[in-house]
C-alpha cells in the first residue's frame, strides 16, 4: 500500500510536467505538418488540381481546401477566436460538386488556414485544452484534427501517385 502511494505522489508531481510539455510537442508536430502538407499541395500541378481518381472522391484541390476548413473550424473552436473567413470563389467552389479550384487560391487559403491555427496554438491556454467543446476536450479537437489533416494528406499522397508524381518526403 505504501509503496502505490509513493507511485501516485510521484505521478502527480510529474503530471503538471506531460501537461506543459503537450503544448510544445504538439506546436512542433503542427509546425511538421504544415510543412508537409504544403509540400504535398504544391507537388501538383496546377492543371491537375481538379483531378480526382473517380467520381465519389474530392478533388485534389478540394481536399486542400477541406483540410483548411476542418482546421480552421476545429482550432477557432478550442481556441475562441474567429475563424478566417473563406475566399468567396473557394466557397463556392466548395459547394459546388463540380466546382473548380486553382493552386494558387487553393493553396494560399491551406497556408493561411495553417497561420491561424499556428495563431490559435498560443491562444489555448491549458482550461481551453481542458475544456469541453462538445463531446471532446480542446486538447482531443486538436488531436483528432492533426489526425484529420493526415488522413486527408495521405489520400493527397495517393492522387499524386495515380499521376505518376513522388510525393515529398516526410522530414521528422
Amino acid at each position: 500500500m505504501q509503496r502505490l502511494t509513493i507511485i501516485a505522489a510521484a505521478l502527480a508531481l510529474v503530471a503538471p510536467i506531460f501537461a506543459a510539455d503537450d503544448a510544445a510537442m504538439f506546436a512542433k508536430h503542427w509546425q511538421t505538418s504544415k510543412e508537409f502538407t504544403l509540400a504535398v499541395a504544391d507537388a501538383m500541378p496546377a492543371a491537375d488540381y481538379n483531378f480526382k481518381p473517380n467520381d465519389e472522391e474530392m478533388s485534389f484541390g478540394k481536399v486542400m481546401v477541406h483540410i483548411a476548413l476542418a482546421n480552421n473550424r476545429a482550432f477557432a473552436v478550442v481556441s475562441g477566436l474567429k475563424a478566417p473567413e473563406i475566399p468567396e470563389k473557394i466557397a463556392a467552389a466548395y459547394k459546388d460538386p463540380k466546382g473548380v479550384f486553382d493552386k494558387a487560391g487553393s493553396m494560399q487559403f491551406l497556408r493561411d488556414s495553417f497561420d491561424f491555427c499556428t495563431k490559435a496554438l498560443a491562444e489555448i491556454t491549458p482550461e481551453k485544452a481542458d475544456a469541453m467543446t462538445g463531446p471532446m476536450s480542446g486538447r482531443e479537437r486538436l488531436w483528432a484534427y492533426f489526425t484529420h489533416t493526415a488522413h486527408h494528406r495521405g489520400q493527397a499522397e495517393v492522387y499524386l501517385r495515380i499521376k505518376n508524381i513522388k510525393p515529398p518526403d516526410y522530414t521528422f
